[in-house]
């Protein structure tokens, strides 16, 4: 996969300027047509999901009080792994992404959520929702694409660094909160020098990282399996209740971890998904805008059981369309995206998830060795497409 402007075949060749701008204007519409509807529906939905969730922690942390008996350990983990991804995916996240507001309830609002994460929700909102919703699969702008630490595309200057890159992305999944929360800080580029890590905004910034893991820490390895040390002395193996019940939060985490870290690489890794270069952003109209999402996203297909787990970014591509509409509107609007991508001829690319997660590292693997033939130099015969005039380019 390359970057668009150097594709050998491209494929928005047969489309011209006033093509994409119909593109936008249609998608704008379709947008209108689903915010009318938006009110009580969603908002039921949302309140509902909270409270599954919320209860779904309470029982799952009551069964764990028991953590000294194999089958409460293993009930407890697995509800408490449920939990955890529920709040993240189907609730923090798209909370977070202002989905909600419009409700004008303080206690469910992007402004005043706080998640289950090590990275603060006012720093997780400027790096996802200003910086890679606006750079989507920009090479170099949007540091979702490969979190910093990964080749993500031929063009890229390949290093002997990037053969261990299945090992860093394997690591980056485990951990993957704290992955967020280090390039939510461009840990990398601000500890480079003294003055950077000397810089108040940034001193500031990592006291709230700090302060977030010592809460998880405190309330995942220190005070619940403090609770179980009770029921273990009962049981004559206190050390087992509060160890089993430490164990039990870590895999939660790293269960959580490992299913988001998948689905956000389906998101924008598998195969036939684009990339693109800083220069084809270079007075992006809206309707270029709106084309870059359709193929620099990518779908799961699955049930509503999967969608919901996913917190509905099996659907990333209306997900990247319609980053404001509330998640449970996405299947909806699939149908009607689907055919404007046939209609157009476009690539909607999707898949099972085990297809989607296949494709996504073996990319991570392809691109970790050095290309076996030159990268494509840019295809001149394509003539550039001319530029109408400007649009607001954001959503």
């Amino acid at each position: 996969m390359t970057t668009l402007q150097r594709k050998e075949v491209n494929p928005i060749a047969h489309l011209s300027a006033e093509d994409i701008e119909e593109i936008g204007r249609r998608l704008d519409a379709i947008r209108d047509e689903f915010l009318a509807v938006r009110g009580e529906k969603d908002a039921a939905h949302i309140r509902r999901m909270i409270k599954i969730q919320r209860r779904l922690e309470l029982a799952s942390r009551g069964v764990l009080l028991f953590s000294v008996f194999p089958p409460a350990w293993i009930l407890g983990t697995v509800g408490l792994s449920i939990s955890k991804i529920l709040e993240n995916m189907e609730i923090g996240h798209n909370i977070l992404h202002g989905q909600y507001d419009f409700m004008r309830d303080p206690k469910i609002h992007s402004t005043t959520w706080e998640w289950d994460s090590v990275s603060p929700a006012e720093q997780w909102k400027h790096s996802h929702n200003e910086l890679h919703h606006k750079y989507t699969n920009v090479v170099g702008r949007d540091n979702d694409l490969g979190y910093g630490i990964m080749r993500v595309d031929e063009q890229q200057r390949w290093t002997k660094a990037h053969l261990g890159q299945p090992l860093y992305n394997f690591i980056n999944a485990v951990f993957f909160e704290y992955g967020i929360a280090a390039y939510d800080l461009e840990l990398g580029r601000n500890l480079k020098t003294k003055k950077r890590r000397n810089n108040p905004e940034f001193r500031a910034r990592a006291r709230q990282v700090m302060h977030k893991i010592r809460r998880q820490f405190t309330r995942d390895y220190l005070v619940h399996p403090a609770l179980a040390v009770p029921v273990g002395l009962a049981a004559g193996n206190p050390l087992g209740a509060f160890f089993g019940t430490l164990a039990a939060n870590a895999v939660a985490n790293v269960v959580r971890n490992l299913w988001t870290h998948s689905v956000i690489m389906c998101g924008h890794f598998p195969k036939d998904v684009e990339t693109f270069e800083r220069t084809s952003i270079t007075d992006e109209t809206r309707g270029e805008w709106y084309l870059r999402q359709m193929l620099g996203s990518a779908n799961i297909s699955g049930s509503k059981l999967m969608h919901t787990m996913t917190g509905n970014l099996s659907h990333q591509i209306e997900h990247h369309l319609f980053p404001d509409l509330p998640s449970s509107q996405y299947a909806a609007i699939a149908p009607k995206i689907r055919e404007l991508f046939a209609e157009y001829k476009l690539n909607y690319v999707t898949g099972p998830l085990v297809v989607q997660v296949a494709s996504a590292w073996a990319k991570v693997f392809r691109l970790a060795l050095p290309n076996r033939t030159p990268a494509n130099e840019i295809d001149h015969s394509i003539p550039p497409r001319p530029v109408p005039a400007k649009e607001p380019a954001t959503v």
